[in-house]
């Protein structure tokens, strides 16, 4: 359904008659790691609603968001494979209508990372988040971990509005070579496929290295590899505090970090992270 009204009335019907709404948020191109969201959310509600929206606001690039993949019958026919209540496709003048952006306190989670690198990036996707809780009023919300600064910043003004809505992280979904699941992942050919799958080797790397050698080490460990795969272009790669993102220069007591990586791999800009424990 398109509508945002129809959605909110179907929300209404499903929370009184069947008991709890999940919805997975997505803008499309849908793969398996979508689909683990919507199993998950199926395991712990009622019914399930999941989006589709190629959010406007998160793009800082024209042409990023023109190239987007989109493949509505696709998409379709997999929520259909698992089972998924209802999909919510609202137009941008439907969801926006009457809307003004607001702006967010971040907590400073934007600082880093994907923050400089895309700017306005997160006001937009908490905008648009705040816009599909409005119209589909789910009791719980279910977010990959692979957006790991994304779930942090909307678990943060979840909590900071006071949005009733429960934030449910979900882990990473990965090829058997350890290729995190990605809707751009459509884009790379075979060469940059394969040159891809170093960025979660160099998280490995620097995973294994985790608490036992220092900070630089550790970084360095996954850096080499990065570097030594002439098709990626390394935008970042870091160790953050796991609550305030902020970038670390030592361990201290901390029993739990994580890694962070965005590099571009022929046309398409790929981001994957890893928590490191001691």
């Amino acid at each position: 359904m398109a509508s945002p009204a129809a959605i909110a009335q179907w929300s209404a019907r499903a929370r009184s008659s069947a008991g709890t709404v999940g919805f997975v948020p997505t803008m499309g191109a849908l793969h398996e790691g979508h689909l683990d969201l919507v199993r998950r959310a199926k395991k712990a509600c009622d019914k399930v609603v999941c989006s589709i929206f190629v959010n406007p606001l998160q793009f800082n690039n024209p042409e990023d968001l023109a190239r987007y993949p989109q493949q509505p019958a696709e998409d379709q026919a997999l929520l259909e494979s698992v089972g998924c209540d209802a999909l919510f496709f609202p137009t941008k003048q439907d969801l926006f209508a009457g809307f003004t952006p607001t702006t967010y306190d971040l907590g400073g989670l934007d600082r880093h990372w994907e923050g400089p690198s895309r700017p306005g990036h997160f006001q937009g996707v908490v905008n648009v988040v705040e816009r599909l809780f409005f119209h589909v009023r789910p009791d719980a919300a279910y977010f990959g971990e692979k957006d790991r600064q994304q779930l942090a910043i909307v678990q943060f003004v979840a909590k900071n509005q006071h949005w009733p809505e429960r934030i449910a992280p979900c882990p990473t979904v990965r090829t058997a070579d350890g290729l995190a699941l990605s809707s751009r992942n459509l884009r790379l050919s075979d060469g940059e496929r394969g040159d891809a799958i170093v960025l979660s080797q160099a998280l490995l790397a620097t995973r294994s290295l985790a608490f036992k050698a220092s900070v630089n080490d550790t970084l360095a460990a996954g850096l080499g590899l990065l570097h030594a795969v002439p098709g990626v272009q390394v935008d970042y790669f870091g160790i953050a505090h796991p609550e305030t993102l902020e970038p670390l220069l030592d361990w201290g007591e901390l029993t739990e970090a994580i890694a962070l990586v965005a590099a571009q791999v022929g046309p398409v800009r790929l981001i994957d992270n890893m928590t490191l424990r001691r």
